[in-house]
């Protein structure tokens, strides 16, 4: 995509609108309660940042991707979840607070995990052969247009909770808009392609999500994590932050591909049906299992606290 005005001013201010939205929404609790689940961070992390990238890279070379195409696939692999991750977690019967605590730190980490995981993609799919150095000059774009932001919500909610609520829906909705904006520009960029690149990354894009949520369902099952954290974990990671992906690929400052920005919007369209789908079939096979902390009657305290 040239570099015009639409590019170099809507699309950073629609990446900052992104995080400014995730930034009313955190707070330093979040933080603070890794401390909390400690087991169920370092699992939630490990299957993010570590298994899902390979997971990725596997993917898009069984798939035959273009350079290109894989490299926005492996971009998705970067991107900390979303936001609607903690809808669908609360729908499936998950561990809602751990989603915010993983988001919010996963959102922190992926400051240093974003250029290192986009760096090495390039190198590998788009230039074999030759190390890409990590670039301190896009490091400090990112932190300026991700981590100002998130700081400015997070000061903002910390100041007063009730403005943030306020200014969370108006912020939501701006932010789609750009980014509705910015994909019809992008597709119509592409619109002689599209339907060739729908057809070639749709389903490894398939493939990824469903890779996505089975890895962080599956891994904390087989390390006898609760299950509700299990179907929280699947959740933060089968529902990436599509938008922040699409962001970073079409802005001027940093990737400026729109090609790279296809893989994260097809894959957000069928995200939102698996995790549905998933979601439904989680919370009806599990539907007797309660929840301790909303279900414990006082019968069933032991007795020095009811003492």
């Amino acid at each position: 995509m040239q570099s015009n005005v639409f590019t170099a001013v809507l699309m950073p201010l629609a990446l900052a609108v992104i995080m400014l939205g995730l930034g009313l929404t955190l707070t330093l609790a979040d933080f603070k309660r890794v401390i909390v689940y400690p087991r169920a961070i370092l699992v939630g992390l490990g299957s993010q940042m570590l298994v899902l990238p390979v997971a990725c890279l596997l993917i898009a070379h069984a798939f035959r991707l273009p350079p290109e195409l894989a490299v926005g696939l492996m971009l998705l692999a970067a991107s900390p979840g979303g936001a609607t991750a903690n809808l669908f977690s609360h729908l499936a019967r998950g561990d809602v607070a751990l989603n915010i605590t993983l988001t919010a730190v996963n959102s922190a980490l992926s400051l240093v995990t974003l250029p290192l995981i986009i760096n090495l993609s390039l190198a590998h799919f788009m230039d074999e052969g030759r190390a890409v150095p990590m670039q301190f000059a896009k490091i400090v774009q990112v932190v300026l247009i991700v981590l100002g932001p998130v700081s400015l919500g997070m000061f903002i909610r910390s100041r007063s909770a009730a403005v943030a609520q306020r200014m969370d829906k108006p912020i939501r909705i701006l932010s789609t808009l750009f980014l509705v904006a910015v994909i019809a520009a992008s597709v119509y960029t592409e619109r002689a392609n599209a339907l060739s690149f729908f057809r070639q990354v749709g389903p490894a894009a398939l493939a990824f999500n469903l890779v996505s949520l089975g890895v962080g369902y599956f891994v904390p099952i087989l390390l006898r994590l609760p299950r509700r954290q299990a179907v929280a974990i699947g959740m933060e990671i089968g529902i990436h932050n599509g938008m922040l992906a699409i962001a970073i690929a079409l802005s001027p400052t940093l990737l400026a591909n729109s090609t790279m920005a296809i893989p994260p919007a097809i894959y957000s369209l069928i995200m939102y049906f698996t995790a549905a789908a998933f979601g439904f079939y989680v919370s009806r096979r599990y539907a007797d299992e309660q929840d301790p902390a909303v279900h414990r009657t006082p019968t069933s305290l032991p007795e020095k606290v009811s003492r």
